[in-house]
């Protein structure tokens, strides 16, 4: 009998310690999180923590000494660190958005009202600012999406260089974990999760640019997500956005790898990092064509694989490329007449700003190749997280290639009149009609000038197909009296994004 009596006390002893750990557990999910972690160490499945409003914002950005860290994924110190013996001054509360602590920095932001956009560049941008969506939810809706859903990939192990990845490095340790978590789940195609830390909408906004900055590789990765917050401002959820190469990454992914090997192959046979740096440049120059409206013109995926592209995707395909040449290049944002994308690279001396979309310009150029913050004080400035980007200062690559206007030729000095010069295929055929029906049949050259590198391009398809024959040549045959006709023709670049065509005809 006092066995029996003695298991009952046992057993209700047991039933109330069971009780007070669910109500333990109920109000302190912390506890309950660690066991989680504790039985599920690969990856975990519990929910967000309590939700406050801590800080999870911008950290201070490492010195030189910092980079010597040994790193998982760490690559060899080619660039000097950032001077952490200058200071960006601090922006108001209200802008920062968690970015609470000082960042160093040497860069001075030009007055935006004295950028202004040189005409041949004119409209060639198109950068999206990253749009995070807020929803607040009350408290019910809040335990319902802590009961639905995960935290997925946590990220937890993983760790990033801070002189390839600058924006991780900004962010403070709280940051830095949802930067990992955000970061994992976009590679595993993971959609919807709970955050790992308690963060406010500023600061998942922070933590997501910073993500999307740092890895051109997650070129599936929309600029755009969306996260749910309860009324005290900490989120319960986040929903990343994803393009419709995710619907099927494995076939994406290799057409990517094998676009971006066509360039990396050649570029990593030259003798040093200035040189596949320029050959990076030319390569993108000669592949891509501007176009505003091109498929998911965010991404390095626009410009490698689709060849068509707005400032975002070049800069992202020559940050992805120069990064696999273990060369560091950031993805740096601002204004440039519109809101703009370029890039920053780490060579031996310093770093220097870099602009292959306004480049892409006459044929090729290197009027924004390896530039000072000096010398594009008057047509970018930059904005956003970019301001902590190091100060570009470098010398010893700085305008080692001719601009674009030297060496070429002026209108006046080719002897042709202003009037001669086009910007339309129509008035071009009417003056290649007009100068042959005025010099008649027999042999010799005439000449006319296209504006700019989009019509030169009409231009060299309209001969290619022959279509020139029924815009002008037939009729100009008939009109001299000529049965057959044999045509010559050159093009040579001008100033000013002009192209100069000789016609070197033969009429029978």
């Amino acid at each position: 009998m006092k066995i029996i009596k003695g298991l009952l006390f046992f057993i209700a002893g047991l039933f109330i310690f069971i009780c007070i750990f669910i109500v333990i557990c109920a109000y302190r999910p912390d506890i309950s999180e660690r066991i989680g972690d504790f039985l599920r160490p690969e990856k975990d499945r519990s929910v967000t923590a309590e939700i406050d409003d801590a800080s999870a914002g911008i950290n201070s950005i490492p010195s030189e000494a910092d980079y010597g860290a040994d790193h998982s994924n760490s690559k060899s110190n080619k660039a000097p660190g950032f001077d952490e013996g200058h200071s960006a001054g601090k922006t108001p509360a209200e802008e920062r958005a968690g970015m609470g602590e000082e960042i160093a920095s040497d860069y001075a932001a030009p007055d935006i009202s004295e950028i202004v956009t040189p005409e041949k560049v004119s409209g060639r941008n198109g950068y999206q600012q990253i749009e995070g969506e807020q929803e607040q939810v009350d408290e019910s809706a809040a335990r319902e999406i802590k009961n639905r859903l995960d935290m997925g990939y946590t990220g937890d192990g993983l760790e990033f260089d801070p002189l390839y990845y600058p924006y991780y490095a900004m962010l403070n340790e709280k940051g830095r974990h949802v930067y990992r978590q955000i970061y994992a789940n976009a590679n595993e195609l993971y959609p919807e999760f709970a955050p790992v830390e308690t963060v406010t909408p500023g600061e998942l906004k922070n933590i997501f640019s910073a993500v999307y900055n740092d890895h051109p590789e997650l070129f599936w990765m929309e600029t755009a997500y969306a996260g749910k917050f309860v009324g005290s401002g900490g989120c319960v959820e986040i929903d990343l956005k994803f393009n419709r190469t995710a619907q099927d990454l494995e076939s994406a992914q290799a057409l990517f790898d094998e676009n971006a090997a066509e360039i990396l192959g050649a570029a990593n046979n030259l003798a040093n990092d200035y040189e596949k740096e320029k050959f990076v440049h030319d390569a993108l120059i000669e592949r891509i064509d501007y176009r505003l409206g091109a498929e998911m013109n965010q991404s390095a995926y626009s410009a490698l694989v689709n060849d068509e592209t707005v400032c975002a995707g070049y800069a992202r395909a020559f940050q992805y490329l120069m990064q696999q040449l273990d060369v560091p290049c950031y993805y740096c944002t601002g204004y440039a007449g519109e809101s703009h994308a370029w890039n920053i690279i780490g060579l031996e001396d310093g770093w220097y700003n870099v602009d292959t979309t306004w480049d892409d310009t006459g044929g090729g150029t290197y009027d924004y190749f390896n530039r000072t913050d000096a010398d594009y004080a008057d047509s970018h400035v930059r904005q956003e997280m970019s301001v902590y980007l190091p100060a570009c200062d470098g010398e010893a690559y700085r305008g080692l290639e001719q601009a674009s206007e030297d060496g070429l030729r002026s209108l006046e000095e080719t002897g042709v009149t202003q009037d001669k010069v086009f910007a339309d295929m129509q008035s071009y055929y009417a003056d290649c009609y007009a100068q042959i029906v005025q010099n008649g049949g027999g042999s010799y050259a005439f000449y006319n000038v296209l504006e700019g590198e989009e019509l030169l391009r009409e231009w060299y398809g309209e001969y290619q197909s022959e279509r020139y024959r029924q815009a002008y040549m037939e009729s100009a045959m008939e009109a001299v009296g000529a049965r057959s006709c044999g045509i010559k023709l050159e093009a040579e670049q001008l100033q000013g994004g002009r192209f100069l065509i000789r016609h070197e005809v033969q009429f029978g």
